[in-house]
């Protein structure tokens, strides 16, 4: 799986400009901070998610100015060539076509493109509340059972709509509600104990994984890093919502549930999240994004793109050498505003300078 060709037409600040990547190697993107590399990688993230890794509006990818952004690929799947395109106007609705064909969903995306994106964000994954770590585990999820995608927006609309009916109860009162949040709290029961179960048996097999690559990262021989998926509830979800509905009535929130979940990280028992240094939480982030990329390469037969946004910068040598001897073979786009680390060695470099490319992958 390669980009061969990626066209941008007013995307972030890049007026009209064709990249070609090193189809099975790695293309190093160096330039000063702001010239438009991560935007590159934002785009090739965009053809395979639909939206912005970086968290951005769609009104913020658009150029100043511009009505609309245009982002085209080119690129080979197995045997498979696949033409992808996607217009993002600034006001409306974005549009998505695989070989001319719309696609509505992320998932109809797999068998086109996938990406693993490494970006300094990553520390959030650690440092931050639970709704990151949950995200994390429901895009691996996503990313290699597609039907789980299903699952999780169907809770996500439970979720809506019970919490609607908790906010009417302060109006209409509590009785008024009670046999239409039974309808929903049957619903959340059900999709809620699937989609806990699946995150559950997925932090299990990722945890051998994360342990490894940590172990490699952080150069800490047997060192005891561990994944814990802890619900938000005991017993059965159903009995759990019934017996917090006096409750989430008072607080017009639903208090447990899959959306109150946590992934717990520990090193060496203590929990990373209060108690790690920043350099163990940068290895802790960095271990997890590897272990999904490990486990999205054993689960499909060719590695998604890798795209690793500016994640040497701050890695010592040690950690900067065992990520690299991590990488799998595969098409690798990293961006960089010094030098890559000695270990790093491109098959093709590209500057990057105020929305222009200049190299043998940049066309203009």
């Amino acid at each position: 799986m390669a980009i061969t060709s990626l066209w941008l037409t007013d995307f972030r600040c890049f007026e009209a400009t064709v990249f070609e990547p090193d189809l099975a190697g790695l293309t190093v993107l160096r330039g000063e901070n702001g010239a438009g590399k991560t935007s590159l990688l934002e785009a090739v993230g965009w053809l395979a998610t639909m939206r912005s890794f970086r968290g951005a509006p769609r009104e913020a990818i658009v150029r100043t100015g511009a009505p609309r952004a245009i982002v085209r690929a080119e690129a080979t799947s197995g045997a498979r060539a696949v033409l992808i395109e996607a217009e993002l106007p600034a006001q409306g609705t974005a549009r998505t076509q695989v070989n001319r064909q719309a696609v509505r969903r992320r998932v109809d995306l797999g068998q086109a493109v996938r990406v693993s994106v490494f970006s300094p964000d990553d520390l959030a994954l650690v440092q931050d509340g639970p709704a990151h770590r949950r995200d994390y585990l429901d895009e691996v999820l996503v990313g290699g059972h597609p039907r789980f995608e299903s699952l999780h927006d169907e809770v996500e609309r439970i979720l809506r709509q019970r919490g609607a009916l908790l906010r009417q109860a302060s109006r209409a009162g509590p009785e008024a509600i009670d046999a239409s949040l039974d309808v929903w709290d049957a619903r959340l029961a059900a999709a809620g104990e699937e989609l806990a179960a699946a995150r559950e048996e997925l932090a299990a097999t990722l945890g051998p994984l994360v342990a490894d690559a940590y172990r490699r990262l952080a150069g800490t021989g047997n060192r005891d890093i561990v994944l814990g998926y802890r619900r938000s509830w005991e017993g059965t979800l159903d009995r759990a919502l019934a017996e917090a509905r006096r409750d989430d009535v008072r607080r017009q929130v639903t208090t447990v549930g899959p959306h109150r979940d946590e992934l717990e990280v520990t090193v060496e028992g203590r929990p990373a999240r209060s108690q790690a240094s920043q350099g163990e939480q940068r290895s802790v982030a960095l271990a997890l994004r590897l272990a999904a990329h490990q486990l999205a390469c054993a689960q499909h037969d060719e590695p998604p793109i890798l795209l690793l946004d500016d994640v040497f910068s701050e890695l010592d040598h040690h950690r900067a050498t065992a990520l690299v001897e991590q990488m799998p073979p595969g098409q690798t786009l990293l961006t960089t505003a010094v030098d890559p680390p000695p270990a790093v060695t491109p098959d093709r470099v590209v500057e990057v300078a105020h929305g222009r490319l200049v190299g043998s992958g940049g066309v203009r």
